[in-house]
């Protein structure tokens, strides 16, 4: 398998920072907006954003929650082994929120279908946003678009998008690779 590094640790960085003040244009305060990591890969990028957003820009109060789609996905009975579902952690009610679905890759837009369908258990959001750290727009089997974008990348059917985290590969990467 061939791997070339679309981003290193620092441009990622940078994208996290930039996704952050976007966020912060649109939400000011977050005093009515939530944030929603998918679990397991889109946690990461939401752990890592709340964490900035607290941090390096004092957001106080921000509701972080982490969202199990696996038994809303379409394809849940049609692999060749069980899916291993996540754990949820949402303690809070997006009734009359504004909600931004974070996740690290959209690629068919299968995954975010399932999240919207998940979601409806918490309540009647005001609004829904996507943030997705990479964007492979030319793949799309339904009309999902993000609200907020790291990098797009035009990778043809047969390369796959690799998304590392220091939290589980030690360092922060994207990379494509030829299947």
């Amino acid at each position: 398998m061939s791997k070339k590094t679309l981003l290193n640790s620092k441009d990622i960085e940078i994208i996290l920072h930039r996704l952050a003040c976007q966020l912060i244009e649109n939400h000011n305060d977050f005093s009515n907006t939530v944030l929603i990591g998918l679990q397991p890969r889109g946690s990461y990028l939401a752990n890592r954003l709340a964490n900035l957003l607290k941090t390096d820009y004092n957001i106080k109060n921000l509701e972080l929650g982490l969202l199990d789609i696996t038994f809303y996905r379409d394809d849940f009975r049609r692999k060749e082994k069980p899916l291993a579902a996540e754990t949820t952690e949402m303690d809070f009610l997006i009734e009359g929120k504004k909600v931004v679905i974070i996740d690290d890759v959209l690629f068919f837009g299968r995954s975010i279908r399932a999240a919207l369908t998940a979601i409806q258990s918490y309540g009647r959001p005001e609004n829904i946003e996507l943030l997705v750290l990479i964007d492979r727009r030319f793949s799309r089997h339904l009309p999902i678009q993000p609200n907020y974008r790291g990098r797009q990348v035009d990778a043809i059917n047969e390369e796959r998008v690799l998304v590392t985290w220091k939290e589980t590969h030690s360092k922060d990467a994207v990379f494509i690779e030829l299947k």
